[in-house]
């Protein structure tokens, strides 16, 4: 039986892991504080009706270090935000950029930030449209942080809920997992394995865009598996459907080195953050011919179905392994690792 832990009288940095502890603090604190029928949809974030529909999303970056293999803060917190608008059907279109700088960034620094943040704007087919900029003493910050909100429409084949995930539905993710994190994790401690390990980040709504194109109402449900990974995703849809998740090692893409990675670190992949990647829930009967799709296009080239929605074991993930044994996947308990994203 699950027993509701009482919350902690500190925020801690497990809060923030995406994890069981992150639920916690969001059901008891934020969700109950701010209940409406928009936040209790629990997408990445909302459709609101202001005249015609629009698709609203907002995120904060606070990733160490600010520069990583594969990437940077300013392209992260474009790809992110525009990816959290898209994950609810939406078609993103603007931007407002907000910094926190810490006394003594290098301007080079900046400059390189900014225009990272353009071509990646430029890339995702949004404008940045507002913002504001805000300098505190040498000491008080990080570098620099960066807020991004998106503002989009929904995508009109677009219908995207927790409630239209059903038995039988299938687990498709677009690419190799965990390699974000492990690309963080390796610049941030020295580490050095035999071939560069890269942040997958990218945009991700030009393929949702086109899945939806093709496929609307069989795509129901989208998630990006950040913050808690894969683990944390299907947590969350097996105990807010009451269905069960059984997933399978074997069909889990992930790149060797990554995976080499994990192991020396033992760290468990499926808890590992992602920011170019995700995961639709798809009807059955299309999930084949949506995993084609996704293969032909440049953001999917490595899709993959990974497992299906079940009746059984309901409320809980279930991992076949790769000799055939079963075990409980349980949510992120605790911080992995902090300041990923």
């Amino acid at each position: 039986m699950y027993i509701k832990p009482k919350l902690p009288d500190s925020i801690q940095l497990a809060h923030g892991s995406g994890g069981l502890m992150t639920r916690e603090l969001l059901d008891e604190i934020v969700f109950t504080t701010f209940k409406n029928p928009f936040l209790e949809q629990k997408h990445d974030g909302a459709i609101v009706p202001l005249g015609s529909p629009v698709v609203i999303s907002t995120d904060s970056f606070v990733v160490s270090p600010i520069f990583f293999r594969g990437g940077n803060i300013g392209e992260l917190a474009v790809n992110g935000t525009v990816n959290d608008v898209a994950m609810c059907g939406g078609i993103p279109r603007f931007l407002s950029l907000s910094f926190i700088i810490e006394e003594g960034l290098p301007t080079s620094e900046f400059l390189e930030i900014v225009r990272s943040i353009k071509r990646a704007a430029d890339d995702s087919g949004v404008l940045i449209v507002t913002g504001d900029t805000k300098v505190v003493e040498s000491g008080k910050g990080d570098k620099i942080f960066i807020n991004t909100t998106g503002i989009g429409s929904p995508h009109p084949k677009a219908n995207i809920a927790m409630e239209r995930v059903v038995s039988g539905d299938q687990i498709l993710v677009s690419g190799p997992i965990a390699a974000h994190g492990m690309a963080i994790l390796s610049e941030r401690e020295g580490l050095e394995f035999e071939s560069e390990i890269q942040s997958d980040t990218t945009n991700l709504n030009h393929l949702v865009h086109d899945m939806l194109n093709a496929f609307g109402p069989a795509i129901h449900l989208l998630r990006d598996p950040t913050r808690g990974g894969v683990s944390g995703v299907c947590s969350e849809i097996a105990q807010d459907s009451n269905l069960g998740v059984l997933l399978r090692e074997t069909d889990c893409p992930i790149d060797p080195q990554v995976s080499a990675a994990c192991e020396i670190l033992g760290l468990d992949p499926l808890y590992v953050a992602n920011e170019g990647i995700l995961c639709a829930i798809v009807d059955g009967a299309s999930a084949e011919a949506i995993l084609d799709f996704m293969k032909g296009h440049p953001k999917g080239a490595q899709a993959a179905c990974i497992g299906s929605i079940v009746g059984d074991h309901p409320g809980k993930v279930v991992m076949e392994s790769s000799i055939g044994g079963k075990r409980i996947v349980t949510p992120l308990i605790g911080e992995q690792l902090p300041r990923i994203c």
